[in-house]
């Protein structure tokens, strides 16, 4: 179980654009890792745009944005192109950094029960330790919380 103060698990993940990022590179900065559980669907797409809206005020502060779900790169292309997303989308078609950051695990919806990505969201700082960790959040406090952290 990850706890705040504790250095955030690293992982290299392939970028919409193809390119791998690894969070150890974005040392030196403030990040907001979400997790969201498929590009283009109704909460999905409010959390992306929330985010979208305040994002100068992110980049401002020297913040960075990382939205992660299990998506193949090119439906996160269309993700970013249909709804102008400024920030990065990476894939994890096998949920490792999810498991990593406990946003993985069992779901329900419509009385059906199953795995799934659990709408998550967390604080990273310049050394990059945790400083906020939240499950199951609502699509919108993502963007709040990324406000948070630059100011």
């Amino acid at each position: 179980m990850l706890e705040k103060g504790a250095l955030a698990p690293d992982f290299s993940l392939t970028a919409d654009d193809g390119k791998t990022v690894r969070l150890s590179d974005l040392r030196g900065k403030k990040v907001i890792l979400y997790f969201y559980p498929k590009a283009n669907t109704p909460g999905c797409t409010k959390q992306a745009c929330a985010v979208r809206d305040v994002y100068p005020e992110i980049e401002a502060g020297d913040g960075v944005v990382i939205g992660i779900s299990p998506d193949p790169p090119a439906r996160l292309v269309r993700f970013r192109e249909k709804h102008n997303l400024p920030f990065i989308l990476l894939s994890d078609p096998d949920h490792l950094v999810a498991k990593a950051y406990g946003a993985w695990g069992e779901r329900r919806m419509y009385g059906k029960t199953y795995e799934g990505i659990i709408r998550s969201h967390f604080a990273i700082d310049e050394q990059g330790r945790l400083t906020e960790i939240a499950h199951k959040v609502k699509p919108l406090t993502t963007a709040d919380l990324a406000l948070k952290l630059v100011h």
